[in-house]
């Protein structure tokens, strides 16, 4: 990697605290070196839990990371996820890909699993020996969750589930999977119903997708899959409340990851254009090459401005910032496709020569435009906002 990592916290002062300037400082002196080049999905995840990562997905009163909040049972920094998150776009995005399901398939089991539940699973995810998967999307359900299809019907002191998920992340490393199921499809949304699903039971199988990434991505087939009502996380028909919360939570570090890799773009092109000669001098000598790094520069700031933003809010009031969190994670996404756009033309033929880092840049920031809601959907939901809050218009 050309440099060491950056992320300027000094320069976004207002909306960090000196607990995050030292992480900050963490991150960015060799604490990741040990992901470089990594591309095991289960050797990086366990990397992960030793570097202590993972206890930024927690609350600090069930173990995780420092947060200022001991006593709140739902409180995770964000901003802390913000710092972390952009690290890894930096350095391994495939761990970044791990971190961030971990977080998603470990929430819902925070603010709804029994003491029992909790007590189960979530130490363990913080050391790095179990790994969470979040099981929501199906075939025809994507951003459209309450039509999904996947059923739980009661039998006994049992659940049973049948269905079908897919493009989820985590598939083969994970240990358990929150699955997504409706309890009563008469209901809609209000029947859908969240359920710990470890990897083992019998009923479920896995099936991995290849991708455009090296990313352990791939289908969950759940065919009269049995879990007792103790694996019933929240209450019936709770579910796509949890699985909202769970979004609202880690929506806006989705926008750090791509930060990230966007800074990663930015260095690497900065070093390629002083280095790589044209007409006699170096690409950094021509106007329009100068034109294109200011052009960058500028969208990554502004990306990083709009995710503090979200993240700082989010923390020190504890509201949802649905609005806030959907400008973040879409101007971000958006913002970085066309970094490393530009990253990739600036290299010239090299980038596109598979293998060179602009060129895994290109094929690892595309997802991040689509998973967690598509930058469409995030139109809409900041659009509602306008149209529905009260501007003290007569």
């Amino acid at each position: 990697m050309s440099g060491r990592i950056s992320i300027p916290t000094s320069e976004l002062g207002p909306f960090f605290e000196p607990r995050h300037d030292e992480l900050a400082q963490r991150l960015s002196g060799g604490l990741l070196d040990a992901l470089a080049g990594k591309e095991d999905a289960a050797e990086v995840g366990r990397i992960l839990g030793k570097l202590d990562l993972y206890a930024h997905l927690v609350p600090e009163a069930y173990g995780g990371a420092a947060s200022g909040r001991p006593k709140d049972l739902s409180f995770v920094d964000v901003r802390a996820l913000v710092l972390v998150r952009e690290a890894l776009g930096q350095v391994s995005p495939l761990a970044d890909s791990i971190f961030a399901v971990q977080g998603l398939g470990t929430y819902p089991i925070v603010l709804g699993g029994s003491q029992d539940l909790v007590a189960e699973v979530v130490p363990d995810v913080v050391r790095g020996l179990k790994i969470g998967a979040f099981a929501l999307t199906e075939p025809e359900a994507g951003s459209d969750v309450a039509s999904l299809q996947t059923r739980a019907q009661k039998d006994g002191d049992d659940w049973v589930l049948d269905g079908e998920k897919t493009l989820i992340s985590n598939v083969g490393i994970a240990d358990h999977y929150v699955v997504f199921a409706n309890a009563d499809p008469s209901l809609g949304r209000k029947g859908i119903s969240a359920f710990y699903v470890p990897k083992d039971t019998p009923g479920l199988t896995l099936e991995r997708l290849p991708m455009s990434v090296p990313h352990p991505l791939g289908r969950l087939r759940l065919a009269g899959c049995r879990v007792p009502g103790a694996n019933l996380v929240g209450h019936v028909g709770g579910g796509f409340r949890l699985a909202m919360e769970t979004l609202d939570a880690f929506r806006i570090s989705v926008g750090a990851a791509a930060n990230g890799m966007a800074e990663r773009a930015l260095s690497e092109t900065i070093t390629r254009v002083k280095k790589r000669r044209q007409f006699g001098a170096p690409l950094a000598d021509q106007q329009m090459v100068k034109a294109y790094l200011a052009e960058m520069a500028t969208e990554l700031d502004a990306s990083r401005l709009l995710v503090a933003r979200a993240a700082h809010r989010r923390d020190t009031t504890g509201e949802r910032v649905t609005a806030l969190a959907a400008m973040a994670k879409m101007h971000a996404t958006e913002a970085a496709q066309r970094v490393i756009d530009k990253a990739v033309q600036l290299h010239g033929g090299m980038g596109v020569v598979e293998g060179t880092e602009v060129e895994r840049l290109y094929r690892e920031i595309r997802p991040l435009r689509i998973y967690e809601g598509t930058t469409e959907i995030q139109k809409l939901v900041i659009a509602r906002e306008l149209l529905t809050r009260d501007r003290g218009e007569s």
